[in-house]
Parts: structure tokens; C-alpha cells; sequence
């Protein structure tokens, strides 16, 4: 089936996304219709929709020049163009890392960043909010041949004094000496630092997007590839040369940069393109298929990856054979292989991080609707029940049930009172841990830090300085461990409060835990640790470099404390949420009682009247449950409410 493959399950991953954003807006209306709805849950239900709606499928390509990966990338998604759509032709190598995808509101576009922007302290995250700092060129879709002409764009380069390349991060004194340019008083650069790419593919429109980086020059100079945009896609193809094997600078580059982006080696797969040069008349088709077994072999070996993540692969007849539909031509590209690999298992892959990452969001705002709505149920049904066994001719039964019913409605009354003392004591101490996060403490650790960097460019004072850093941002959430502890048994305590009190349903509290920002601080440490550490950055000590290794740590640093701080305002605003619409719903049932024993005490009405009349008021709760329990079936997620959330 060729690439039709990976389209079709594209299309059914899109499709599901889709329907899974309807099951979520079903339930945004069923909790607004139910008088559940509040500021917290609507927040995190409509972050949940944007998510949905703006998520990607990112593939990233790696490779040292030279390997084939730009025509990988043209087999893959873009031959039924008929033309190489991007460049890929002997010299004409990218240049700059590439970002493809589809802005369904910007329109078709190159956008491309100057060279001279890596002077500057901001990261590519700031520049990309920045649409004055790029140049753009629009492209005619309706046009191969004028997207292809505008696509020669990513292997632009221009000549520039050794001096202005040293200073870009862009001249090696070794590199150049091995390459006999030692003497040389200028030096070709690329024209351009970062190129975004959009137009209306079909894939693209689904979601695909596409990451393409240069040599290892480019990633040992640009930290945040490595440290930030390699991490963040759902798999890395890493392209080597059958031919070649893997060479010197692929295993540094597989080691220093790849690895360290896929520690787990989940979503990191391995390609041997041009196996068309090992085609040979002479040995004959045995003699072929045992070298290339040989090549995987050697390489998994030495990459230690297992053989069947390694894909031996022609792009070039992959793309000759897609363009000119010859099949058996592109059976031999054995391009089927990769395709299989990318939508039985990253897409499959893809779609249960997505649904672990709303269900995490989600799961509890649900679990909290089923409890609630169950015990609305339960309780109006256990009053149905008790009605029935009254002997209301006793009229003086009637009337004691009414003095203990006006009782429990005193000590509701009083003890709501005690709650919201409770309520505001928890404010403050929910005030004090959000403000532990506050952008102004983490700013002045990274005003101090970067003051020190700009003093020392060594490796040492690097590694110093990174330390220092680290070791604050440390500080810092150690402080809030013991913040967060007390306003977890406050909650705690409230929530035991009124189960024991009231009877109330036992819903367990969502507690806000410091660990796993700790564990994501260790790990941007880690990682910058390991790039400091890297052949590359060990023999290039720019200041450039430097320089943006602590610009990527400290935006990736200041991330994840920002989220942080904003996952603790948000539960904050939502722990005690569950518990007020128990009050809510106990306050109406408690009136409700009251209100059917004073018009029997009255003889307003029969008995069987007024039985009859409670039973009709299970009908919308029952609806109420009936609703709901089609909403979680439609998200396909009974197996995780059936076990709590857990």
C-alpha cells in the first residue's frame, strides 16, 4: 500500500482526536446543565479542547550530511508533488533545522531566521512570537515547481569573515584543519538560523509535522535542538549511509544528541538509506540480502539498538518509484518497512500519551462527577425509601421528624459556618505555596546566575555556573516540600471533617505534589550536563555556545516552574470544589425534607401524593447518570473510571 498506509492511520488518529473533543465539550454542557460547572473545572476542560485541537504528530529527522535524509522525507510524505519537493540533490545540503507543518491561519509560507540572531540571548520560542524577525516567502501550492524554487532557501549560504563565523559558533579550528581551510580568512556559513514551513498537505492538515536537522554541527551548536525540540517529538528517525556504516561523527552525534533526547529509546528508530549502493548484479540477490544483514547487524551492535528498529531503505528509488507508481520498484526501496514502523507504533504510541495526558487532567473532574452524581442518586433514593415506612397518621412522629430535621438544618447551618472559616485559613496557606513559584523568586536566582556567566566563559566556570543555578532552583522547591506538606493535611483534614460529620461521600482530595517538578529540574540538569560534557562542546568554547546552553537550560528551568506554579493556583482553586457541591446538593436535601414533612404535617396533599412526587425527582437524576454514563463511554474510558482514576 505504499505511504497509503500511514495516511489512513493518520486519518483515523485525527479522526479520533476529533471525537474525543466532542465526548469533551458533551461534558463541559452536562456539568453547566447540572449547576456543576465552576471557573476551575471550565479552565481545565477548554485547555483540554485547545490542546486537542492544536496537537501535532512530530517526526524529527537526524543526520550527518550526506546520508539521504531530505530525500527520506521527500519518499515519505511529499512524491505524489511529482518533483524533489525539498532540496536534497548532491550539494545542496540543509543547511538550517526545519520545522514543516500546517498554519491553518498563517497560510503557505517559508519563514526563515538570520544567522546573526544566535548573537542574541533570546531562545527560538521567543523568536517564533516574534513574526518581525523573520523574512517570508509565500508559496503557491498550486505550484511544485515555485514551492520547489522557494525551498532552495534551506541550503542558502553566504561567505563571511573567519572572525564573524567564530563568533556564530560556526568555525572549529580542527574541523577546519582536517579540512586543509586552517589558512582560510573567510568561510561559508548558512544564510539563515531556522526555517518554518507551512502549507495545506494533506498529512499536514491531519496533525503531521516534520523536524529537520542538519549535521552534527548544527546540534552541537544549538542547544535548544537537542536539549528542547528533539525531546518533544514523538519519534527520531536517525539516517545512516549503508554505504558507510556508522561512522566517527554519526556515533558522537548518536551519542551525545540523540541518545540523550530518547533515554528510553521509545519513539527511536534507525534507517540505512541508500541500500541501492549495495545493489550488485555480481554477488546476486543472496549475496545482497547477506550484506545488508551484515550492516544491521554491525550496526545495532555499535549503536546497541535493537536490529528490528533498524530500517535498510532506498529514498532515492523509494521517490523515483512513488513518482513514476512503480511498484515493484518500491518494494525493492523496502521503504514499507519504516512506513509500518511509524503507524503501527507511533501513532499507537501517540495517542495513548495523549490520552494519559487528558486523562490526568481530566480523570479526576469526571470520577468527581460520577461520586456525586451516585450519591445525589443514592440519597434521594434512600429518602424515598424512609418516606415509605413513615407513619404519617402519627402526627406526633411527623412532628419530631420535622424538630430533627430543622436540628440537622441548625448544625448544617453552623458547621457551613465552620467551613468557610476553614476555607479562608486554606487560602492563605494555598497563597503562601503559590508564591513559593513566583516568577520574581525565580527571576532573581536567574538574574544572579546569568551576571556570574557573563564573568566566566570557561568550561569550569560553565559547569560552575550551571551548578549554581541548579542548586538554587533546588533550594527553592525544597522550601515549598514543607508549604505544600501543611496544605495537604488541611485539605485532608476539611475533607475528613465532613465525612465523618455529614456521611458525605468519601472523595478523595487531588493533593498537589512537589516530586515530579523536582524530577523534571534533575533532568534538565542531566541533560545540560551531558551536552556541556559532549566531544563537541569540549572542544568549542565559544561564548555563543555558552551562552545559549544557559539561555535553553534557564527558558527550559524557568518552564517547568512556571507550570508549577500554575498547577498549584489551579488546584487550589479546584481541591475544595467536590466537597462545596456536596454541601450544595446536602443544603437541597435537607430543605427538600423539610419542606415534604411540613406539607404532610399540613395535610397538604396524600401520602401517596407526595411519595409519588419524590419518586418523579428520580427521574432527572437517574437522566443525570444515564447522560453521564454515555459521555465516559464515548471517550472509551469505563476501564479507567471503573478503577477510580488510578
Amino acid at each position: 500500500m505504499g505511504n497509503l498506509e500511514f495516511k489512513e492511520q493518520l486519518h483515523e488518529y485525527a479522526q479520533w482526536r476529533e471525537q474525543l473533543a466532542r465526548s469533551i465539550e458533551m461534558y463541559r454542557e452536562w456539568r453547566r446543565r447540572y449547576g456543576m460547572s465552576d471557573v476551575h473545572s471550565t479552565d481545565t476542560i477548554l485547555n483540554i479542547l485547545s490542546g486537542l485541537e492544536n496537537d501535532r504528530i512530530t517526526l524529527a529527522f537526524a543526520a550527518e550530511f550526506s546520508r539521504g535524509k531530505t530525500e527520506l522525507i521527500n519518499a515519505l510524505f511529499f512524491a505524489e508533488t511529482g518533483v524533489r519537493l525539498l532540496p536534497s540533490s548532491p550539494g545542496r545540503t540543509t543547511m538550517c533545522p526545519t520545522e514543516i507543518f500546517y498554519d491553518k491561519e498563517g497560510g503557505s509560507y517559508i519563514r526563515v531566521l538570520d544567522i546573526k540572531t544566535r548573537l542574541e540571548d533570546e531562545s527560538l520560542v521567543e523568536y517564533k512570537q516574534k513574526r518581525e524577525c523573520w523574512k517570508q516567502i509565500t508559496l503557491d501550492c498550486d505550484s511544485p515547481s515555485q514551492m520547489q524554487e522557494a525551498f532552495k532557501q534551506l541550503v542558502a549560504v553566504r561567505t563571511v569573515p573567519v572572525e564573524v563565523a567564530d563568533k556564530l559558533g560556526l568555525w572549529n579550528e580542527q574541523e577546519a584543519a582536517e579540512q586543509g581551510l586552517a589558512n582560510a580568512t573567510e568561510v561559508e556559513i548558512p544564510c539563515w538560523r531556522h526555517a518554518l514551513i507551512s502549507f495545506p498537505h494533506p498529512l499536514l492538515k491531519e496533525g503531521l509535522a516534520i523536524l529537520d536537522t542538519p549535521g552534527l554541527n548544527a546540534l552541537g551548536t544549538e542547544p535548544e535542538l537537542t536539549l528542547s525540540m528533539l525531546p518533544s517529538a514523538q519519534a527520531i528517525i536517525f539516517v545512516l549511509a549503508a554505504d558507510t556504516g556508522v561512522t566517527k561523527s554519526d556515533l558522537e552525534m548518536w551519542r551525545s544528541h540523540i541518545c540523550s533526547a530518547r533515554n528510553s529509546r521509545q519513539g527511536l528508530a534507525v534507517v540505512m538509506n541508500k541500500i541501492d549502493s549495495m545493489w550488485d548484479d555480481l554477488s546476486g540477490e543472496t549475496g545482497y540480502e547477506n550484506s545488508i544483514k551484515k550492516q544491521i547487524s554491525t550496526s545495532a551492535t555499535i549503536l546497541k539498538l535493537k536490529e528490528n528498529l533498524i530500517f535498510p531503505v532506498s529514498a532515492k528509488q523509494a521517490l523515483l518509484a512513488k513518482v513514476k507508481k512503480d511498484d515493484e520498484l518500491l518494494k525493492r526501496s523496502r521503504l514499507n518497512g519504516l512506513e509500518n514502523y511509524l503507524s503501527d507504533d507511533i501513532l499507537k504510541q501517540r495517542r495513548k500519551i495523549l490520552m494519559d495526558t487528558i486523562l490526568k487532567d481530566i480523570g479526576f473532574l469526571i470520577n468527581e462527577s460520577s461520586s456525586l452524581t451516585d450519591a445525589k442518586l443514592g440519597n434521594a433514593i434512600k429518602q424515598l425509601e424512609e418516606f415509605k415506612k413513615i407513619d404519617f397518621e402519627n402526627k406526633d412522629m411527623t412532628g419530631k421528624l420535622m424538630s430533627e430535621t430543622r436540628d440537622r438544618q441548625k448544625a448544617y447551618a453552623s458547621n457551613v459556618e465552620n467551613f468557610q472559616a476553614s476555607r479562608r485559613v486554606f487560602t492563605v496557606q494555598a497563597k503562601i505555596l503559590i508564591e513559593s513559584f513566583s516568577k520574581e523568586k525565580i527571576d532573581v536566582i536567574i538574574k544572579d546566575t546569568r551576571d556570574d556567566m557573563g564573568k566566566s566563559l570557561t568550561t569550569f566556570g560553565m559547569k560552575k555556573g550551571i551548578r549554581k543555578l541548579f542548586d538554587e532552583l533546588r533550594d527553592l522547591l525544597q522550601d515549598s516540600i514543607d508549604i505544600t506538606n501543611e496544605t495537604r493535611r488541611l485539605v485532608k483534614a476539611i475533607h475528613k471533617k465532613f465525612h465523618d460529620e455529614y456521611g458525605f461521600k468519601e472523595i478523595e482530595p487531588k493533593l498537589f505534589s512537589i516530586k515530579q517538578y523536582q524530577d523534571e529540574l534533575e533532568a534538565v540538569f542531566a541533560e545540560g550536563e551531558e551536552f556541556r560534557s559532549s566531544a563537541k562542546t569540549t572542544m568549542t568554547e565559544q561564548s555563543v555556545v555558552v551562552s545559549k546552553l544557559y539561555s535553553t537550560l534557564i527558558v527550559k528551568a524557568r518552564n517547568i516552574l512556571k507550570q508549577a506554579y500554575k498547577d498549584a493556583l489551579t488546584w487550589s482553586n479546584g481541591v475544595l470544589t467536590p466537597l462545596m457541591h456536596q454541601i450544595k446538593d446536602h443544603k437541597k436535601q435537607i430543605e427538600s425534607r423539610l419542606m415534604m414533612l411540613k406539607k404532610i404535617n399540613e395535610s397538604k396533599g396524600s401520602v401517596s401524593e407526595n411519595i409519588a412526587h419524590l419518586k418523579a425527582e428520580l427521574d432527572p437524576l437517574k437522566l443525570q447518570r444515564k447522560e453521564l454514563s454515555f459521555i465516559i463511554k464515548d471517550m472509551q474510558i469505563e476501564e479507567f473510571i471503573a478503577k477510580g482514576g488510578t
